[in-house]
């Protein structure tokens, strides 16, 4: 069995009404051999909560902080990659926009950014555990998982204070064309001082590095999408030469761009090949708010 059909993702698109709040709901499956393990390395994402229903894997990140074993994980938004191992398992995955962050966790961002813990024992994250229960079991549908995970979430939580300034800040920085902190700010009729504290509480990080992230991730999510591509055909045109763009992929991803092409990506090739037939959009870093 070759990994990439040991692997079947589907993704469900969130609710009109839930859609600012979410990347996607996804379910995956892993089909595996008992005892065997695939490996792969996440991309910088925002937050994200796991649910498995057994055989639940290891993920660690490169500052140290480890989870192995728990059926429910949870992450903060990230500029870094997720090391991981998973076996045979069924899991469901929920992706939160920074004003799903700002909306259900309602802590700041930047005090959660890198991190990976068990979900049922965080305070943060007390709240999703419920989900557990229609979650962690394969005794339900996709269909009727979806439905309770909807229902589930519509009664949580009522939008922040912040929401129509934390849309508008995300809407800008994703586009190409901003580069610059003083281009974002403009754009979104904000002073720096305001732009750096809404983003670190709800973005997790500075907007110059949110920035950079999103650099990042466009030249790296079309690697993914191009088997065959070089780097060179791929780097983002903001980047100054190729140094400046092997620079910064070392910054963000901790390693080369040919080490990274050189590891396994069997799950997150899958992740990224469903995730564009569906919507168009390869990796959720790059996402507008709906």
């Amino acid at each position: 069995m070759t990994a990439h059909k040991a692997i079947d993702v589907r993704f469900f698109a969130p609710p009109a009404d839930l859609a600012p709040c979410f990347t996607s709901f996804y379910r995956v499956e892993v089909d595996l051999p008992e005892g065997e393990i695939l490996e792969d390395w996440l991309q910088p994402e925002w937050a994200n909560l796991r649910f498995f229903a057994g055989n639940a894997p290891a993920a660690d990140f490169t500052d140290g902080s480890r989870v192995e074993g728990m059926r429910f994980q949870a992450t903060g938004p990230s500029s870094c990659p997720t090391h991981f191992t998973i076996g045979r398992t069924r899991m469901w995955g929920i992706g939160l926009f920074p004003l799903g962050w700002a909306r259900f966790v309602g802590l700041d961002a930047s005090e959660h950014a890198n991190t990976v813990v068990d979900g049922e024992r965080s305070p943060a994250f007390a709240p999703f555990v419920p989900l557990c229960e229609k979650l962690c079991t394969p005794d339900h549908s996709d269909e009727e998982q979806f439905e309770w995970l909807t229902d589930f979430f519509r009664n949580l939580a009522d939008p922040p204070r912040d929401c129509a300034r934390i849309q508008r800040i995300h809407e800008a920085m994703v586009d190409p064309y901003i580069v610059q902190v003083e281009e974002l700010a403009q754009k979104c009729g904000l002073s720096k001082r305001t732009l750096e504290r809404i983003c670190l509480r709800h973005f997790g990080f500075s907007p110059r590095l949110l920035l950079r992230r999103q650099r990042l991730m466009r030249s790296l999510a079309a690697f993914m999408l191009e088997p065959r591509a070089n780097w060179s055909r791929v780097i983002d045109r903001h980047y100054h030469d190729q140094s400046h763009f092997v620079h910064e992929f070392h910054a963000f991803m901790q390693c080369a761009p040919s080490e990274y092409a050189a590891k396994p990506h069997p799950v997150l090739s899958a992740f990224m090949a469903e995730r564009k037939k569906v919507w168009g959009s390869p990796v959720q870093t790059l996402d507008k708010p709906r």
